[in-house]
């Protein structure tokens, strides 16, 4: 089981991280050139949001079902791990909450701005925010396949 869902988190994950690009490109070049926000930037951006939200659960059930995530949970703790480890159950997973809360809170805020420019420029902020923050504590070496 475990095996199964760290392919499906590892998999959408390409997928999560290519909507996010393109969302937040969308953002940039629609803030940049004072586009009117469209129903396409809308879907765009609700997409990276369910997207990245779907991530997340399927990361919190991998959590709890891996050795990792089991590791953290019992009375061991974090003694004696890795920097691989600690970055697979302890950084990867706190970074990747916080940038999908940024990710969420820069939907809310768009929907809430008065021009489109201001919703591009929300989306642009926030949603770009997250992607840096998943960009920075993807495990690189296990996606390049050069192991832990």
């Amino acid at each position: 089981m475990y095996e199964t869902i760290q392919t499906l988190h590892s998999y959408w994950a390409y997928f999560v991280l290519f909507i996010l690009i393109v969302a937040v490109a969308n953002a940039i070049i629609g803030y940049t050139s004072n586009k009117k926000f469209v129903s396409k930037d809308l879907r765009l951006s609700l997409f990276a949001l369910i997207f990245t939200h779907l991530q997340l659960v399927i990361g919190l059930i991998l959590y709890f079902v891996s050795p990792f995530g089991m590791k953290m949970i019992s009375d061991r703790g974090m003694g004696g791990m890795s920097s691989a480890e600690r970055l697979l159950a302890l950084e990867h997973p706190f970074v990747g909450i916080l940038a999908i809360a940024l990710i969420t809170i820069g939907w809310s805020k768009h929907k809430k701005q008065q021009t489109d420019k201001g919703a591009f420029g929300k989306i642009a902020l926030f949603y770009g925010l997250g992607l840096l923050l998943i960009l920075s504590r993807l495990p690189w070496n296990q996606w390049l396949g050069l192991g832990m």
